[in-house]
């Protein structure tokens, strides 16, 4: 997207890069587009000026990974020219070699891209759909000459996300994009992916408080039954997210080939005035433009974010870089009190060793130290607490040895609220509207609170009842701030088990 908003410079002071959360080496990033996993490798393209840590000069950044955890940085893959900025979109394999530009036996990468016109162009002030392909599994691409392939002679029509449909209504390519202002998903099908005809327009719908982007369509089976497949369409939106600013929304329903129809209890009447009752892929600050890998083996959807939020994000203070990717998350639905709902968990090694386990302990009104966070590893925390009589669990994180100086998780039992609470959690004053707490409803399971904490450097994610309700902020702590503590107060309360590890 383009940034129009207003920033204050901020004194580059946060130079500890994050362990596992993937950033460009000393350059820009924000959505990532064209995620795809090929021959064995992921590929995470995304949206990055090569030139400078702000944005600017819009072309696809690329990184690959074998384990969604330790990526490589490559040469910019898609670059801006004097006609148009790249901006995001999605890349397909293609089997077929319907478009041409491979064989059978060496089929080609296809990126499907926003061409945002310059004023060197002769369609200045639109945005399009263009086309770049490559021949030697997505380390070297080349525009299509024929480019853009669809318009619809708007300004604000963008980031395609192409899949390969096949169901009733024959075989194809889907095309799902944006016209980001008027909060409406425009669906096209295409033969060759160079001719469009178009489908269907889902809404406006729920959440319109600001422009509609980075849209994603996928089918998954309810409870893992591949009898019960509903199909998910992810809208982000910049603002009018639930926490403020930007975030991402999903909607559960049904896909035909032509149109997506949403369940009746993916709907919310006015839903700008209950955000609340939106479906939110994440209910905190720092989750954005979330789309998923293509052509993942075994069906798996695994979705990547951008960690930052439009309100501030020019003005992070990190050094030489600026911006982050979050954790890969596996997302499947199950149904929640009756209904189909997203799922995520993070994507972390398994088998990892415990620095602490507690269990079956009792805690009346008073703190456990626990392990401090390292800043060469990423600190993970599975908890399973039963509240009993306490008022509030706690966990105090990233916390400056002596003082209040903190990033406060908690749960209210009275409210049943989740929340975490960054406004004393060290940097926060290079942005007006980064000091934040954000909170979220979270019932507790056969009694219990079940949390999974990432903590890296510059992050905190948080992963409640099995990844049902989920919160990521950035934080900015001071160095040297690294103590976690567990404190119970109001009662008692039982830790059934909890675990420490380290990750890196």
């Amino acid at each position: 997207m383009t940034d129009t908003t207003t920033h204050t410079a901020a004194p580059a002071e946060f130079t500890v890069r994050p362990v596992l959360h993937y950033t460009a080496n000393s350059t820009w990033l924000n959505d990532p587009n064209g995620l795809l996993f090929y021959q064995g490798i992921y590929h995470l393209f995304y949206q990055n000026n090569p030139f400078d840590n702000v944005w600017g000069n819009m072309s696809w950044g690329h990184a690959t990974s074998e384990d969604l955890l330790h990526w490589t940085e490559h040469p910019v893959a898609i670059s801006c020219d004097e006609q148009e900025d790249v901006f995001s979109g999605s890349i397909v394999v293609d089997d077929g070699n319907t478009t041409g530009f491979g064989t059978a036996e060496n089929p080609a990468l296809v990126a499907i891209y926003t061409s945002a016109f310059k004023e060197g162009s002769g369609l200045k002030g639109t945005q399009a759909q263009s086309l770049a392909f490559s021949t030697d599994a997505g380390m070297t691409w080349q525009k299509y000459a024929g480019n853009p392939v669809l318009s619809r002679g708007s300004a604000h029509f963008r980031d395609p996300k192409v899949f390969r449909y096949q169901g009733p209504e024959g075989s194809f390519w889907v095309l799902v994009a944006v016209e980001a202002q008027h909060q409406q998903v425009v669906l096209y099908r295409s033969a060759d992916l160079k001719e469009w005809q178009y489908l269907s327009t889902f809404g406006p719908a729920n959440a319109t408080g600001g422009e509609w982007e980075c849209p994603d369509l996928f089918p998954l089976p309810v409870d893992g039954n591949p009898d019960h497949v509903k199909w998910v369409l992810v809208v982000n939106i910049n603002p009018g997210a639930v926490a403020g600013g930007s975030g991402g929304q999903y909607f559960v329903g049904h896909f035909n080939g032509v149109q997506f129809i949403a369940d009746s209890d993916s709907l919310v009447e006015d839903g700008n005035a209950n955000l609340s009752k939106c479906l939110w892929l994440d209910w905190g600050r720092d989750y954005y433009a979330a789309v998923s890998f293509s052509n993942v083996p075994d069906n798996r959807r695994i979705m990547i974010g951008w960690m930052n939020n439009w309100d501030y994000a020019n003005s992070l203070p990190t050094s030489p870089w600026r911006s982050s990717m979050s954790l890969a998350r596996e997302v499947e639905l199950a149904t929640i009190h009756g209904l189909p709902r997203v799922v995520q968990r993070p994507v972390l090694p398994a088998g990892l060793p415990h620095t602490v386990t507690i269990e079956d302990r009792e805690i009346h009104d008073s703190t456990v130290a626990l392990p401090d966070a390292d800043p060469a590893s990423v600190q993970l925390i599975d908890a399973r607490i039963l509240p009993g009589t306490a008022r509030t669990i706690t966990l105090k994180l990233l916390a400056a040895p002596a003082g209040d100086v903190a990033t406060i998780l908690s749960f209210d039992t009275a409210t049943n609220q989740l929340t975490l609470d960054r406004r004393n959690s060290g940097e926060v004053a290079f942005h007006k509207k980064f000091a934040s707490a954000e909170a979220a409803p979270v019932l507790l399971e056969d009694g219990l609170l079940k949390l999974r904490v990432v903590v890296d450097n510059g992050s905190v994610e948080v992963f409640a009842q099995g990844g049902k309700v989920v919160l990521t902020d950035l934080v900015f702590p001071a160095p040297g701030n690294l103590c976690t503590e567990l404190r119970v107060e109001g009662g008692t309360a039982t830790v059934r088990k909890l675990t420490a590890s380290a990750v890196s």
